[in-house]
């Protein structure tokens, strides 16, 4: 197996297909895949309630698809290998009831490159980080 660079971080990427686990669900993906088409190809959502139908389809418009990325590994504590924040998404998430402190990521802006934990907090949005 290769390694190859992402085209957005440089993170060295040596898994040609990346696992994430989102719950209790582990799934494969091809290196470079949309987060939020992972979830949804493999049966799961990155939306609550009724996002699931309310929802921008993946133009990184809405929100309803934030959610918590971390990596999963030997390093937990490693930044997510995936993309960096874009300026749709940054503009995105800097508009309530998101925060842009918050360190959610919009599933259909982020770019799977590597194992990555998933979680979805509660709210319409995902914002509930803190349970607030």
């Amino acid at each position: 197996m290769s390694t190859a660079v992402t085209p957005f971080t440089g993170a060295d990427v040596s898994r040609a297909m990346p696992t994430v686990t989102f719950g209790e669900n582990e799934v494969d993906c091809e290196a470079g895949a949309t987060l939020r088409g992972v979830l949804l190809d493999a049966g799961v959502s990155p939306h609550n309630g009724s996002a699931d139908t309310l929802n921008c389809r993946g133009h990184g418009t809405c929100g309803t698809c934030a959610v918590e990325i971390r990596a999963n590994g030997e390093d937990d504590d490693a930044e997510p290998p995936v993309t960096d924040v874009g300026t749709v998404e940054r503009g995105r998430l800097s508009i309530p009831p998101h925060d842009p402190e918050s360190g959610l990521r919009l599933a259909c802006r982020t770019r799977v490159y590597g194992d990555i934990a998933v979680t979805k907090h509660p709210g319409f949005w995902g914002q509930r980080v803190d349970g607030e």
